[in-house]
């Protein structure tokens, strides 16, 4: 450390290892803060789901006031088959 040139590269090395960790962390925080935004969002669509399932029977009607219950496919009715 009696060097003036070692001193200065040592003290280079450590400035820039901090800046690479704070770097790091910085990294693994938006990381972690994106996980969690798509766990929200799909926790929130998951409950959206139940709420139109609950709303209309099942996820395969539409009730359009102008048009009356409309199928999103043009298919028949789930679960309303007749015998002969």
């Amino acid at each position: 450390m009696s060097d003036p040139s070692t001193y200065w590269l040592t003290v280079t090395n450590v400035a820039l290892g901090i800046v690479t960790l704070i770097c790091c962390a910085a990294l693994a925080i938006g990381v972690v803060q994106e996980i969690v935004a798509r766990r929200r969002k799909a926790a929130s669509l998951s409950r959206l789901d139940h709420e139109v399932a609950s709303l209309f029977g099942d996820g395969h009607a539409f009730q359009v006031p102008t048009l009356g219950v409309t199928m999103a496919d043009g298919g028949e009715e789930v679960g309303k088959k007749d015998s002969k």
